[in-house]
């Protein structure tokens, strides 16, 4: 039971005698979610170990403890650990983007997942490295007084030297595809320009007609017929049929229209009025002065003689 309390001790001793990792950088933990050992001191994260950086919408900014800054592009997953002895380190990219601007230091390493990156001569890195979701690798190896850096792919025997300066993409990842002209930024895109806003024209100066047709652009989804047809205000009801009528106007000189004839104008009267309706065939005339006479005549005849019908029946 001695013994065993004894190597306890000693093995307690030993790992107190032993320095604790040094840091390898800070990272504001509003930039991103940071994991792996690490020590959080109010909002920055101290890097000790195996540390996992992901970037949320925005850069995030790693201080290296022995200078120099590497930055996370936004989304971006990053992982940093010790390489070796002394101030090296391992900087690993799974996606996105990252830019290191850092002095190299001899066992520095740089990782993509399928490509590793090893110093071949020491320099000042300003390297910036983008890695697609397609594996399109893209470097830019900038500036005069960069490292030159010795290319392996991780799953064959191929081999790239990128010297100082050069800008190329390794298509899908292959050092056997490469773009030696590349044009494309590898590194973090420029933020987003603030949307410029239109001044306010003046009360006593009119608006220009500039600023007229960029605060109301002309429609052009509506000039080529792909706007959604905006039905008038007069239009019938829900439920209720609206019939609409197209009609052309027209005139000759040489052929005149006629005018309407009176049965048509007389049933345009018809339909057309108020409520009130006028017949086309006109109301018989009153009886003349004769015709009165002989009804009279005729009414006294049947009254004095009331047999003269029946003998002029027989």
């Amino acid at each position: 039971m001695r013994r065993v309390l004894l190597i306890l001790a000693l093995a307690v001793t030993a790992a107190a005698q032993q320095p604790s990792p040094a840091s390898m950088g800070t990272v504001p933990t509003r930039d991103a979610l940071v994991t792996g050992g690490l020590e959080v001191r109010g909002d920055n994260a101290s890097l000790v170990s195996n540390a996992s950086i992901t970037a949320y919408d925005h850069p995030a900014p790693i201080t290296l403890d022995r200078g120099g800054q590497v930055l996370v592009c936004a989304t971006s997953q990053f992982h940093l650990l010790h390489s070796g002895t002394g101030n090296s380190l391992l900087f690993g990219l799974d996606r996105g983007a990252i830019e290191l601007h850092t002095a190299s230091d001899p066992q520095d390493v740089i990782l993509t997942p399928d490509i590793r990156f090893t110093l071949e001569h020491p320099g000042r890195y300003d390297l910036s490295l983008r890695v697609t979701p397609n594996g399109d690798t893209c470097v830019d190896n900038a500036g005069t007084a960069a490292p030159v850096l010795t290319l392996a792919d991780s799953f064959s025997d191929a081999t790239y030297r990128l010297i100082p300066g050069q800008h190329v993409l390794f298509e899908h990842g292959s050092l056997r595809e490469v773009v030696d002209n590349e044009r494309s930024p590898c590194g973090c895109p420029p933020a987003a320009a603030p949307a410029t806003q239109l001044a306010t024209p003046s009360l006593t100066q009119p608006a220009t007609p500039a600023a007229v047709a960029a605060q109301h652009p002309f429609p052009a989804a509506a000039s080529v017929g792909l706007a959604p047809i905006t039905p008038p205000a007069n239009s019938a009801p829900a439920g209720e049929k609206h019939t609409q009528i197209a009609t052309t106007l027209t005139y000759d000189a040489n052929h005149p229209t006629p005018p309407p004839s009176e049965s048509e104008t007389t049933a345009t009267t018809s339909s057309a009025g108020t409520g009130t309706s006028t017949s086309a065939t006109p109301p018989p005339a009153p009886p003349g002065a004769h015709d009165l006479a002989h009804a009279i005549s005729h009414f006294f005849h049947k009254l004095f003689h009331p047999h003269s019908r029946q003998m002029a029946g027989t």
